[in-house]
């Protein structure tokens, strides 16, 4: 069952475009099967409450899984340019053309199994674009195999039974995912359980995304009689 005090958590508040910028390259998502909406959903609430134009790109196959993005969902208003193309090299042409944008604040594609345009060179080229301009790229890679990539970082989500519901033990509670940094250039690999969460302050709506560390850390650990430290994969 997940208990939310029995780990360290952190909090992701919604971000500014100064920290956006910041480093900007192009990572990746790999949902698991059912998980392609959670991982929509994981991408847009890195984004934040800005108010700058966000371009997404959707292949045939992507929009025909997930529907059309839908930032209100989670409190956010900004530009939204939706581009729904039939064949993924116009899907991977789009993104680059996108990335030459300095006005955009993200670029989000959603791109379905293993075509041929997604590749080594083409991946190298988007980041080449993104750290050049500043502008971060998120490809939601949907039933894709984990191969070679040039992303500097790269997610798997998965979904996971939801929170106890407090006030109805028998009803399902809040959403809860599985997230994980498989590979990164710049941080660890590790492991969180995920939920969104949105609380009223006095300037509006806010949301956070809560990351939960899934394997506790070396004191938990060893009040639970285990003795010794575990580190997530």
């Amino acid at each position: 069952m997940f208990r939310a005090p029995a780990f360290a958590m952190t909090r992701f508040p919604p971000s500014t475009q100064n920290t956006r910028r910041t480093g900007a390259t192009l990572t990746e998502v790999f949902p698991a099967n059912g998980a392609e909406v959670a991982a929509a959903g994981f991408v847009i609430a890195q984004l934040g409450h800005g108010s700058g134009a966000i371009l997404w790109v959707q292949d045939r196959l992507a929009q025909h899984e997930t529907g059309r993005p839908y930032l209100m969902g989670l409190g956010l208003s900004r530009p939204l340019m939706l581009m729904q193309l039939s064949r993924p090299v116009d899907v991977m042409a789009a993104i680059e053309e996108g990335l030459r944008c300095k006005a955009l604040d993200a670029v989000i594609a959603e791109i379905r199994g293993d075509p041929a345009a997604v590749n080594f060179t083409s991946m190298k080229r988007l980041i080449l674009r993104a750290e050049t301009t500043g502008v971060p790229c998120w490809l939601i890679r949907q039933a894709a195999t984990v191969d070679l990539s040039a992303a500097r970082d790269r997610w798997r989500i998965a979904t996971l039974p939801s929170a106890p519901n407090l006030d109805d033990p028998h009803a399902p509670g809040d959403p809860l995912w599985l997230v994980e940094l498989f590979r990164s250039r710049d941080g660890k690999p590790k492991k969180w359980v995920a939920r969104h969460e949105r609380r009223a302050t006095r300037s509006g709506t806010e949301d956070r995304l809560n990351l939960v560390a899934a394997v506790p850390d070396g004191t938990l650990a060893e009040d639970a009689g285990k003795g010794k430290q575990h580190t997530a994969g």
